[in-house]
């Protein structure tokens, strides 16, 4: 996990520290270790620092968010896109081999799962709740960088094949928009108007007709990392490394180009990430004219998204920080598709 070492731990941070203490005991780390709680949203990230100066970072997951047998394939494929050369952390397995754990302390009551990865140096582009960016420079750098990457493990994912058992959820229509999404549906967001329903309800049925019409053949649909938010992109000044595979699953390649660009939206930035990124991504892999015009539509449907994860997590700091910026956005972006409407 990445490595602007925010201090963000708080009281549930420190309700964690225990569990997080009894997972390190199954990799043999718990004695001398150092913990600081780095990130907290699905899950808690704990940067761990040993005695003899190793550095690793330890996720404990959201309790009942993810099946076991969703993380074993998270961690699977993050292992085979290291070794197709392509960077992402490393998964440190535990003495007996296993890729997580799960664990309970009575304080907590549920079991959560922890795994433990390799310490990624770099520094994140940006924030995504704060909105703050490097200069435009090092942002197209950066998105260059993560066109190249984003390319590389669409190549990777569409000749591997899937070990037995291979589970993760699936950003489609139904996933993204339907009334059992993924992260909840944006129309229960309680602060929208009626008017703002009404055009977002006709914007999202405009939307998932032109994904019915693209389709999802291997050349535009598969696995993906589904999270290239700003955060997720370290640079270290030579490479770029990927991080944070919580939400990957299977997806149309340009939700991937939508997640990384969505946070620039209405700056000055924009043009600057998404050209690089579609620079980067034509190094590796073809994308054509008429499915880089569907961006728009990924755009509002990312949005919509957020809409829903808004309201799911409406307690969290987060939620607040950014639901003006992307209802904004949103709206903006539903307009546009009822413009540009029929797209195919």
């Amino acid at each position: 996990m990445g490595q602007t070492e925010k201090n963000t731990q708080g009281r549930e941070g420190d309700d964690l520290e225990p569990l997080a203490r009894l997972a390190l005991s199954r990799w043999g780390l718990a004695e001398g270790t150092r913990l600081d709680l780095i990130k907290q949203r699905e899950n808690a990230v704990f940067g761990v620092s040993t005695a003899d100066s190793r550095r690793f970072a330890l996720r404990v997951h959201r309790a009942d968010y993810h099946s076991d047998a969703s993380i074993r394939s998270e961690l699977q494929w993050m292992t085979a896109l290291r070794k197709a050369g392509i960077g992402a952390p490393a998964v440190i397995p535990t003495p007996e081999g296993e890729m997580f754990v799960r664990v309970r302390v009575p304080e907590l009551g549920r079991e959560h799962q922890c795994d433990l990865l390799s310490w990624v140096n770099g520094t994140p582009l940006g924030s995504a709740e704060e909105r703050s960016f490097s200069e435009e420079e090092a942002v197209s750098r950066t998105y260059l960088a993560a066109g190249r990457l984003a390319a590389r493990i669409h190549n990777q994912a569409t000749t591997w094949e899937l070990p037995p058992g291979f589970e993760r959820p699936s950003w489609d229509e139904a996933g993204c928009l339907g009334r059992t999404a993924l992260w909840g549906h944006w129309s229960d967001l309680a602060c929208l108007t009626a008017e703002e329903r009404r055009v977002l309800a006709e914007a999202a049925r405009v939307a998932v007709e032109a994904l019915d019409r693209f389709g999802k053949t291997p050349d535009r649909y598969g696995l993906v990392h589904s999270d290239l938010v700003p955060d997720n992109l370290l640079d270290d000044g030579v490479e770029t490394t990927i991080i944070d595979f919580d939400d990957c699953g299977f997806g149309w390649h340009l939700w991937e180009m939508a997640t990384g660009v969505y946070w620039h939206l209405g700056g000055d930035t924009y043009r600057y990430a998404l050209d690089s990124f579609v620079q980067g991504y034509r190094e590796h892999r073809a994308l054509p004219a008429e499915h880089l015009a569907l961006l728009p539509v990924f755009l509002l449907v990312r949005g919509l998204v957020y809409l829903g994860w808004i309201h799911t997590r409406r307690e969290t700091e987060t939620a607040g920080q950014i639901v003006d910026f992307v209802r904004e956005q949103t709206m903006l972006l539903a307009r546009q598709v009822l413009k540009l409407q029929p797209l195919c």
